[in-house]
């Protein structure tokens, strides 16, 4: 079965190519595209070739590379030894921008009917907050800081209320992110450049510093900066992927107050469920719908940009540029229907 997708052939540059679905096996499904969430962080990195030479990203980023892993599709057909789902069933896994995926029966994830194929495509990046949050261990009335407040730093924004963090602080460049951080729970937002930010964090936490920061801008001159928002023996939550080294004081910046780091990447949920650890991708993917059903969060108006799937080209080249536009952008859809 001839496909098309989405391919990175070389930095800044992109093709729609032609691929062949092999044939549904056992334990596979065939999963009709519908509509697909694009990653402005992991993607944009691979897609400007903007890294070091070397690094994890130098290894993930090879080549030409096959974008996409926030995918919301219809099953069209079942492989033999399939019985969680139905041709027409909803279903969301990591497969790429592409018209046809062939999926692992363990990898897709059933959508509930009351959620939208566009809400669905955001199951990817909540799961990966999701664990961050639970990294975190925020308990209630504790101070919050999240340090960028893109698609992510919206999610932990959300999802930390919900845990009972109190104050939550949003910090970002774009008034727009901010004034959607507040909109949707934030109890104070702060903009560089026009507020003090450091100084007033550190007076809305009667100069403690905060319990946890969330570290969202991938840019990793910000590192440092946000680690010393942090109050002695408080967390720090590495929740981007920065494109390149950061320079630390480890000595009076971890060592002396006592901060402790925690990566939180996706790679960090447990493989298999566990009454230890029953969190895995698919557990908290399944929370997030259920938060959706309850509508304890709200992920619609963190999409700010849809387009025709085959516009890719356009698309990609627009998130590269660095404009005030670009700073408004936030959940950016590619519709396959």
């Amino acid at each position: 079965m001839l496909s098309k997708r989405i391919v990175f052939t070389k930095p800044k540059h992109l093709e729609i190519e032609d691929y062949d679905v092999p044939p549904t096996s056992r334990d596979q499904i065939l999963v009709k595209t519908l509509t697909t969430l694009v990653s402005t962080g992991t993607e944009l990195t691979i897609f400007s070739g903007e890294f070091p030479k070397g690094s994890h990203w130098d290894h993930y980023g090879q080549f030409p590379f096959v974008a996409g892993y926030s995918n919301c599709g219809r099953v069209v057909e079942i492989g033999e030894g399939v019985d969680e789902f139905r041709v027409e069933d909803r279903v969301v896994s990591d497969a790429p921008h592409t018209e046809y995926a062939l999926i692992r029966k363990d990898n897709a994830i059933k959508v509930p009917d009351q959620i939208s194929d566009e809400e669905a495509t955001f199951h990817n990046l909540a799961a990966t907050v999701l664990n961050s949050i639970r990294l975190a261990n925020i308990k209630l009335g504790e101070c919050v800081v999240i340090v960028g407040a893109g698609i992510l730093g919206q999610l932990a924004c959300q999802f930390s209320r919900l845990c009972g963090g109190f104050p939550i602080i949003a910090v970002d460049l774009s008034e727009m992110r901010l004034k959607l951080a507040k909109e949707l729970g934030v109890n104070t937002i702060l903009q560089p450049g026009k507020d003090e930010v450091k100084e007033t964090i550190f007076s809305i936490s009667k100069n403690r510093g905060a319990d946890v920061v969330f570290e969202v801008t991938g840019n990793p001159d910000v590192v440092p900066w946000a680690l010393s928002l942090v109050k002695h023996q408080g967390r720090y939550i590495q929740l981007s992927s920065p494109r390149g080294p950061s320079t630390v004081d480890f000595h009076d910046e971890v060592n002396w107050p006592s901060r402790i780091i925690i990566g939180a990447h996706t790679m960090s949920h447990p493989e298999f469920e566990t009454p230890y650890n029953p969190w895995t991708i698919k557990r908290n993917v399944e929370l997030f719908f259920d938060l959706l059903s309850a509508r304890k969060i709200n992920v619609k108006k963190l999409i700010t940009n849809r387009y025709e799937w085959t516009k890719a080209k356009e698309v990609y080249q627009m998130l590269l540029e660095p404009t005030r536009e670009r700073l408004k952008t936030l959940g950016v859809i590619l519709d396959f229907r």
